[in-house]
C-alpha cells in the first residue's frame, strides 16, 4: 500500500481500497472530507452573504435562507417553515416580518386553517432575487464546465446517499 501525503499533512492511501482499507485509512479519508466540505460550506455562506445583501442592503444570510425557502415552496406556513429550517418559530416569526416589512414575502389566509397564514414571495421579491442571484447563476455550471457528464451523476449519487444515510453501493 503506498501512502501519499496532502498538503495538509493527512496520509492518501492509494491502495487501500474497499474492504482492506484500514480503520486509520477510512479516518484520514473521512477527514480529508470533512476538510472539503468545510471549504465548500465556507464558500456557499460566503455566496448567500453576498446574494442577501444584493437583494436588500444589510440583510443577513439566515433571513435570505428564510427567503429563498419561502420562493422556492411557494407558499409556506410559518410552522412547517421552522420546522423545515430546524428553526425556533418565534425566530422564524422575527424573520418573516422582517421579510414583510421589506416587501419581500406576504401573508395570506390559509384556507385550510383559519388560525394560519401562508407565507409566498412577493412579486417584486422574486424579482429582486432573481437579480441578487444572477452574478452566481452559472457558478456551478462553470466549476463542472470540464468535468464528464458521468462524473456529475456520480457525484450527484454520492452526495444523495451520503445525505441519506444510504450505502452508496445501492
Amino acid at each position: 500500500m503506498t501512502a501519499a501525503h496532502t498538503p495538509d499533512g493527512l496520509r492518501s492511501d492509494s491502495g487501500a481500497v474497499g474492504a482492506a482499507a484500514t480503520g486509520e485509512d477510512r479516518a484520514d479519508a473521512v477527514r480529508l472530507l470533512e476538510m472539503e466540505f468545510g471549504e465548500l460550506f465556507t464558500h456557499v455562506r460566503r455566496m448567500y452573504a453576498e446574494m442577501a445583501n444584493r437583494l436588500s442592503p444589510g440583510m443577513l444570510p439566515g433571513a435570505y435562507k428564510v427567503f429563498t425557502t419561502i420562493a422556492r415552496r411557494g407558499e409556506t406556513t410559518l410552522s412547517s417553515l421552522a420546522e423545515l429550517l430546524h428553526a425556533d418559530k418565534g425566530q422564524i416569526s422575527r424573520t418573516v416580518r422582517e421579510l414583510e416589512e421589506l416587501r419581500l414575502v406576504q401573508r395570506a389566509p390559509d384556507p385550510a386553517d383559519g388560525r394560519s397564514s401562508l407565507l409566498t414571495a412577493t412579486e417584486s421579491g422574486l424579482e429582486r432575487w432573481n437579480a441578487a442571484r444572477a452574478p452566481h447563476e452559472n457558478s456551478l455550471l462553470t466549476a463542472l464546465e470540464t468535468w464528464q457528464i458521468d462524473d456529475i451523476r456520480e457525484l450527484t449519487r454520492l452526495l444523495h446517499a451520503l445525505s441519506t444515510s444510504a450505502s452508496p453501493r445501492g
